[in-house]
């Protein structure tokens, strides 16, 4: 909490506390400079996310070398966080005055809530991920399996063989959390999604794993992958059907021994 106080506590001191004149190109690019574009994204309301603010803003990079290199990057994104900045925590800059004392210390308590927040649920989404993949990996070996050193995989050829896995690393042009090669030797690239809630499920299930399961069948053919999904905690019924139709199989962390099942058929009769 302190740590998120301090960063926009900085932040407001470059820009001027968003009064007249403080939020310009110029002080947007010092920010980017000083490593501020996370608290920068927070401005907004919602937060805006790196790749959404990438995609909006129509810039090729969020680097701080790239953004302040080019007058035009820098005007787009500029723009974009301006037309962005939450009125209800920021209620001066549509006033175009300067923030009372009361309003800036209440401005940077609400940012740094929502960004310690943020960062509290990330932590957990990540930690959970982590525990997710050490799973799936100790179930595997239960099985009979042996983790082999990652390292990316060009070709059906290349990569764990037969009864073997390995951890994260690129297939294709996309990287899969674990990378299973099943005994008939197709490929099971395996993502391990925690969500915690519906909202949640759409990014984790059909943006992320369910794309990654269409490039890897378009790459690679429908007979030679089988992508894969092991999720817990809580998800919408209707994506993980959108996710099924693009060809992602799932199984249910609490529930490995549906993988196991699975697994088992692929053995040579």
């Amino acid at each position: 909490m302190e740590a998120a106080r301090v960063k926009f506590e900085t932040l407001f001191n470059l820009i001027g506390d968003l009064g007249p004149g403080g939020f310009t190109k110029a002080t947007v690019a010092l920010a980017f400079t000083e490593r501020l574009l996370e608290a920068l994204r927070y401005l907004a309301a919602p937060p805006v996310s790196e790749d959404d603010l990438q995609t909006i803003a129509d810039v090729p990079s969020l680097a701080a070398s790239v953004i302040t290199a080019d007058p035009d990057e820098l005007a787009k994104v500029h723009d974009v966080l301006k037309a962005v900045i939450d009125p209800y925590r920021f209620p001066w800059v549509a006033d175009g005055r300067k923030p009372t004392d009361q309003e800036r210390s209440a401005a940077l308590l609400a940012s740094a809530v929502l960004l310690a927040s943020q960062r509290v649920q990330t932590d957990r989404r990540n930690r959970g991920k982590t525990t997710q993949e050490q799973r799936v990996k100790d179930f595997l070996k239960n099985l009979g399996f042996a983790e082999v050193k990652p390292a990316a995989i060009a070709t059906l050829v290349s990569g764990p063989q037969a009864g073997q896995f390995c951890g994260e690393c690129k297939l294709g042009s996309r990287k899969g959390d674990v990378i299973v090669r099943l005994h008939d030797t197709r490929l099971m690239p395996c993502e391990c999604k925690v969500s915690n809630s519906e909202t949640n499920s759409v990014k984790r299930v059909v943006n992320d794993a369910a794309a990654k399961a269409t490039s890897w069948n378009l790459e690679y053919g429908l007979r030679q992958v089988v992508p894969a999904a092991v999720i817990g905690g809580c998800f919408n019924p209707r994506n993980l059907l959108q996710a099924q139709d693009a060809g992602l199989t799932i199984f249910w962390a609490h529930d490995l021994a549906k993988l196991g099942e699975f697994i088992a058929t692929t053995r040579p009769a």
